[in-house]
This record gives C-alpha cells, structure tokens and sequence, in this order.
C-alpha cells in the first residue's frame, strides 16, 4: 500500500474477512510510560498516542527507500493491527534504547516502534505487560476545538487505556489515509494538533452515518467484531 490515501471501501477495520488476512501480519508495538506515582491523564494518553501513530506514518524512515518503509508497506497491506504495552522504570529505559520515536503530550509519553511480525516482538518489548492498562482523567476534559480534528470515541464500548490508545491511533490512521498531500502536510505542521473525545450518545449516532471514516473493530480483542468504536472527524474531511 502506498502512501496515497486507502480508500474507505479498502479498509483495515473492518470484521470481514479479505484479502489483507492472507498477507503476512504484523502489528505496530506501541509502548505507554506508566509511572506508579504519576500515571498520565486518559484522554492525554490516548491523544499521545494517536499523534504518535501519525508521527510514525510522516516520518522519512517510513516512507520511500526508508529504513522502516517496507515493514511499514507489509503492515498497512495486512491487517491495521496496534498493541500498546505499559513500561516503568528501567522497562521505559530499555524500551527508549530500541529503534523508534516517542511522542510526548501534556505528561503522557508513548513510543512507537516500525512494525514487527506477530510473533516477532522485540524481546525487550515481548516482555511487557499488555493488560491492566487502566487510566483516568482527574477531571471531565474541556470542550474540543470545533476547528480542529477530533477523534469521537464511542459512548458504547468499554475498552481499557490501552485498548482506547490502539483504536485512537486507527481513527488517525483511517484520517490521514483520507487527506491529500497538501492536507497532510498541513496536519504534520500544526504537530498533528487533535482532541481525543467520547461522543454523546445522540452525537454518535449521527457521526457514524455522516461519512466520516469509521473504525469497526475486527474483534481480535475486548470487544465483539463489527462495533464501531471511533469516528475520524477531520475538518477537510467534513461533509
């Protein structure tokens, strides 16, 4: 898959079976800083970690003759597959030593590493608790910028932190598939500028059938096959 936009119809999330289940799949590690004594805000780490995946698509080493791009081309040619693992400590500090881009957000810190097949983690990463991700806001989060991207979350779903950070990150991903060049470009210079919100019941179900590129969960894991867990509400993409 090239760097053009996916057109909607071709998309990743979604739980039928096609063709991108018989490629070779692979997933993007993705890795949350969780310090016992100073966890980061929910919405902060999802907003981090949607931004890191878009940091990941835009870097040079992803595109071109780069570095990560054929295992970035493998990835997006399967199955759009994340898995966010926490680290403290010295995890974080061996996690920052391997190849990849943190990301930073009001305190939240996400690393986000080239995609790597299924079974073929990093031993320093395998190593990493996926589960228990689980994370608060302090306080309900202020309004988004009705001008800017927003990433609605659904009013339906549960999932633990980091189960919401992966969906986050395949809502940027569906927007920045959508976007041309010029709008991309834009995007990367704000520094990917974007809200993480959970819509309002009404609100969602208005958003899910207005055409802006929807997430519908495989179902690999938490949550039932087909649910529709985020909406990519880009301003360029608005009808």
């Amino acid at each position: 898959m090239n760097s053009e936009a996916t057109p909607v119809q071709d998309s990743p999330f979604r739980p039928e079976r096609s063709d991108r289940d018989t490629a070779p799949q692979f997933v993007l590690p993705m890795v949350v800083r969780i310090e016992r004594a100073a966890p980061p805000a929910r919405t902060d780490a999802l907003e981090t970690a949607a931004r890191a995946v878009l940091v990941m698509l835009a870097d040079e080493r992803s595109v071109g003759d780069g570095e990560w791009a054929q295992a970035v081309r493998d990835w997006q040619d399967a199955r759009i597959r994340k898995v966010v693992r926490r680290a403290r400590g010295a995890e974080w500090r061996r996690a920052e030593a391997l190849p990849g881009v943190t990301v930073t957000g009001k305190a939240a810190e996400v690393r986000v590493f080239p995609p790597v097949p299924l079974d073929g983690w990093p031993k320093d990463l395998a190593r990493l608790q996926v589960s228990g991700t689980d994370l608060d806001d302090p306080e309900p989060p202020a309004a988004p910028d009705p001008a800017g991207p927003v990433l609605w979350m659904s009013p339906e779903v549960e999932m633990s932190a980091g189960k919401a950070m992966a969906q986050a990150g395949h809502g940027a991903q569906l927007a920045w598939w959508e976007l041309s060049g010029e709008e991309r470009a834009a995007w990367r210079d704000s520094g990917f500028a974007l809200s993480v919100r959970t819509a309002d019941p009404d609100r969602w179900r208005d958003l899910t059938t207005s055409g802006l590129p929807v997430v519908r969960d495989a179902g690999f894991t938490e949550i039932a096959p087909g649910s529709c867990t985020v909406v990519a509400d880009h301003p360029a993409l608005r009808p």
